[in-house]
């Protein structure tokens, strides 16, 4: 017991000193200055090629939104989530080492060329958090948390991160085992996680793009703004296009859903106009619920 309080106590400075070490000595993986700039650039495109140009650029909610960006990626991880999860990984491999599992990787690609593992990862990584958001539709208790992400009204690069962070416990507890299984690196994660956020903030931000032929292997604007639709017919009514970065899975398993064009249709969830509008009612909704 002693070893888990340990690690748990440590892990709060450990993480403080890796943030302000990111902040303070910028270096090309660094993951602060990658989300802002990412960030900035889609932002930059959407003043460029703004598809509803009757949305105000400071539209509603902006600023709660990118306090979500900050929060749910670094100070989550500051109060609390960091040193939990720390704890809970150790727990695992300590259960898997008393039976006898020294390790948990059953399928090595590390001689693979860097460009498959990327491939592999992005691909395998996708697919899990596709069947996972299908789930936080389908499962009432699960769809309480990810109301919070359905409540934007009006769609912004940022709104890609306005999500209840139950939902990082959930994506990350069961995106672990078979991810670890496979034996990824910390390198090939980033590049795959930047590429993630890149495809995630384009998907929400105000740009009328669906990439063309593109469109039936990634996810894109034009698709992803149905998913946000408050009205569905009654037979797509847990949802549609749940597609995180690739749309193919949607196509696959007959989930894709684009009748029209969706510039002007109305986003949210029945009754949204009832739902808190600041950061910590939206916390506390849904154990309210």
């Amino acid at each position: 017991m002693d070893k888990y309080l340990d690690i748990f106590l440590k892990s709060f400075s450990s993480y403080f000193n890796y943030l302000i070490s990111e902040i303070t000595n910028p270096k090309l993986t660094g993951y602060f200055y990658w989300l802002i700039g990412l960030s900035l650039l889609v932002m930059l495109l959407e003043v460029i090629f703004p598809w509803r140009k009757q949305q105000k650029f400071f539209r509603q909610g902006f600023w709660l939104d990118i306090f979500y960006i900050f929060f749910n990626f670094f100070l989550f991880s500051l109060i609390g989530y960091n040193a939990i999860s720390n704890v809970f990984v150790n727990l695992f491999n300590d259960g898997l080492s008393s039976i006898g599992i020294e390790n948990l990787i059953a399928i090595s690609i590390a001689e693979f060329p860097a460009w498959s593992q990327l491939l592999i990862m992005f691909v395998l990584a996708d697919f899990i958090q596709w069947n996972v958001h299908v789930q936080l539709h389908k499962r009432s208790w699960l769809w309480k948390f990810h109301k919070v992400h359905h409540s934007v009204k009006d769609m912004g690069f940022a709104a890609h991160f306005r999500f209840h962070f139950m939902e990082t416990i959930i994506y990350k507890s069961i995106q672990y085992i078979p991810l670890a299984m496979i034996g990824f690196g910390l390198q090939e994660f980033f590049l795959v996680h930047m590429i993630g956020v890149f495809i995630g903030h384009l998907n929400h931000a105000n740009v009328g793009w669906d990439y063309g032929i593109l469109k039936y292997v990634f996810n894109n604007p034009k698709m992803h703004i149905w998913h946000h639709a408050k009205y569905l017919p009654a037979e797509r009514e847990k949802g549609v296009n749940f597609g995180i970065s690739l749309s193919l899975w949607d196509y696959i398993f007959g989930t894709a859903f684009i009748p029209k064009d969706g510039k002007q249709i109305e986003i949210g969830f029945s009754g949204d106009e009832k739902y808190p509008k600041g950061f910590l009612g939206q916390i506390i909704r849904p154990f309210k619920e």
